[in-house]
């Protein structure tokens, strides 16, 4: 999963997504496929139905659920609560009594009669709400959708499963209009033609109940794309609802970094097929609000915003794709327990975050410079960026208590900090190995070789994996786990960059015109509902040099009114700012108002930079030469 930094900035971080069980019982039915199906062509009242088959059960009682958490997401999601009209049915269509338990789970009587299940399922973009001020934002990348012109079918909210049946393999129908597209990477067995023409039933295959939540789907007006990267056919499905991006113009970004990205991960396992679902949303009422992507085996669900001018969008493509892409490493290929015998309702979480989502997005930000998709100070400016966003959280808070009890308080707030601190553990385990080997071994021969010894089927066991990479590394990295990951001692970063020949300075660098580097320009006051800028401001040069002072309250923004409501969106579209932007802002100050209207500058603010020694030694920059360039 990953939250993009901007979406977060907007909501309560700066303004103030795995868990189960080995256990296995006896099957309660028959061990034949699990008969599902959707019918696109029948949505009532905003809502699909869904028919489950499992076959013939041979005890009186069985339990259906929908997942109450979904793997990568690392909250909960209570998809059950999306579901009306549960019923169930006997062999001579009589209807079986059932009883709602909790919000995700159902359980039916009469079970060894019983035949079928149907229920209709609502989307859960009609139903998202912007956090506002301080507000918790939605996860829109796990969620659904529902539309004549398009169906994001995260298929976790419309398919169940039978608590002692997740192995049971299955076979799912969707019928949909002629004329939609429809892209998965699910199996796809046959497709027939009914209605005169008019409606395609597609079937598919899955080996099991997680095959069904890993493969996400995209039906109706959609603008596809493929091309080749090395072995791996890519397939870019785009959604946007006014045509403002298309999926051409996207592939040429997105081609480009991937096959950057396949370059840096050299030999390690992949996919024929990675698909890429990018829904822009154009932020009217029933559309998403929470941005970011979700992560499959071998696909990624990506909910961005559409009026993003193209260059936004393609960094921000590049961000969030790259991201989800490196997760063929970690934890698709290297996982514990937690995820591999994943519990959909209630899942216990692995100790290793920092390795899970910190060390991707490690490799997703590392990549760019191995490549030169960015250059050194770029990179620099990503990390310092990085520390800073982190100084902000619990720097003391142990990152393996933290992961253990992500979804509890009061470790769930820390949550975004694994794509902050997260990524620095595994910076600092880097350069770490590459100090140790004369430049040979980094994070991501430890990664290859974590990978080669486990694999996608075979886990690791949570509480001996740091011991194991002690085991295949050095005692120095051991220390440095022990220490900072474990233990909740705060890292001095300068202790690593010393031994890459870097160091920290003050002076002048560019920033956007939200934040001073990851210092918020605004105070929001939860009293008055406004957003007075702060003393911050005085070192924003862009808004130092149009008169703004503190305590002057944001009113409007390019004709659009601050609220409660729309502080979500207003501070994404200020964040994803660039300059050359025509703008038009309203001011209050203490009653008066004053308008500014302007092109925008580049924003600067005077803080740390990182920058490289020029007195560093030879095995310094060595030492820098390897991590940078592999």
């Amino acid at each position: 999963m990953k939250k993009l930094l901007f979406s977060t900035l907007a909501t309560g971080l700066l303004l103030v997504g795995c868990g189960g069980s080995k256990t296995t019982t006896t099957p309660l039915a028959t061990q034949t496929a699990i008969e599902t199906s959707i019918d696109l062509s029948k949505v009532k009242d905003d809502k699909v139905p869904v028919t489950i088959n499992p076959g013939r059960f041979t005890t009186e009682t069985v339990t259906y659920r929908l997942p109450r958490v979904v793997q990568g997401t690392y909250s909960v999601s209570d998809f059950g609560k999306y579901i009306d009209s549960f019923k169930a049915f006997n062999y001579k269509g009589e209807e079986l009594a059932t009883s709602k338990i909790d919000t995700n789970t159902w359980t039916i009587a009469d079970a060894t009669n019983l035949d079928y299940i149907t229920y209709y399922v609502n989307d859960t973009f009609d139903q998202e709400v912007s956090g506002g001020i301080g507000g918790e934002q939605p996860f829109s990348p796990a969620g659904t959708n529902i539309e004549p012109t398009n169906y994001v079918l995260n298929l976790h909210g419309f398919i169940g499963y039978f608590d002692s049946l997740k192995n049971n393999q299955y076979k799912l129908d969707v019928t949909a209009p002629a004329t939609f597209k429809r892209t998965s990477a699910l199996q796809e067995t046959s497709k027939k033609s009914i209605e005169d023409g008019s409606l395609i039933t597609s079937s598919y295959f899955a080996p099991r109940y997680f095959d069904i939540t890993d493969n996400p789907m995209f039906y109706g007006e959609l603008d596809v794309e493929e091309f080749q990267v090395g072995d791996i056919k890519i397939v870019l499905s785009v959604y946007s609802p006014n045509k403002v991006h298309t999926a051409a113009k996207i592939k040429g970004v997105v081609e480009t970094m991937m096959k950057a990205q396949k370059t840096y991960l050299g030999d390690i396992n992949s996919t024929p097929r990675y698909d890429i679902y990018l829904y822009l949303s154009d932020g009217t009422e029933g559309s998403p609000k929470g941005f970011g992507a979700l992560e499959h085996h071998t696909s990624t669900v990506v909910v961005l915003q559409e009026d993003m001018p193209f260059e936004a969008l393609a960094e921000s493509m590049t961000d969030v794709v790259s991201h989800e892409f490196f997760h063929i490493v970690t934890p698709l290929s290297v996982h514990s327990e937690d995820v591999h015998y994943f519990d959909y309702n209630q899942p216990t979480f692995s100790k290793h975050l920092w390795m899970y989502e910190g060390v991707t997005e490690y490799f997703a930000t590392l990549f760019q410079v191995d490549q030169g998709l960015v250059d050194n100070d770029e990179f620099y400016g990503d990390i310092l960026q990085k520390i800073q966003t982190a100084k902000n959280m619990n720097d003391s808070m142990s990152f393996t208590e933290m992961s253990e009890n992500v979804l509890d308080e009061p470790y769930a707030p820390q949550y975004y900090n694994v794509y902050m601190k997260g990524a620095l553990i595994g910076m600092c385990i880097d350069i770490i190995m590459r100090e140790e080997s004369n430049g040979q071994r980094g994070i991501l021969s430890l990664m290859k070789e974590l990978s080669n010894k486990y694999g996608k089927n075979k886990p690791f066991e949570d509480d001996k994996i740091i011991d194991e990479i002690i085991a295949m590394t050095y005692p120095s990295v051991g220390e440095f786990l022990n220490t900072h990951v474990v233990g909740g001692t705060p890292i001095d970063y300068n202790i690593y960059f010393d031994k890459v020949g870097l160091m920290m300075s003050e002076g002048k660098v560019a920033t956007n015109y939200i934040q001073n580097g990851a210092q918020l320009i605004f105070e929001p006051n939860r009293e008055t509902m406004k957003l007075p800028f702060s003393e911050a401001v005085k070192n924003n040069s862009f808004w130092a040099e149009n008169g703004v002072q503190p305590s002057d309250v944001l009113k409007t923004v390019n004709g659009e009114a601050f609220s409660f409501l729309s502080a979500q969106k207003i501070l994404t579209d200020m964040y994803m700012w660039q300059p050359g932007k025509e703008v038009e802002v309203v001011i209050d100050r203490n009653g008066t108002e004053y308008t500014i209207k302007t092109k925008l500058t580049q924003s600067y603010t005077t803080g740390e930079k990182l920058t490289e020694n020029p007195n560093a030694t030879t095995k310094q920059v060595e030492v820098r030469k390897a991590w940078l360039k592999g």
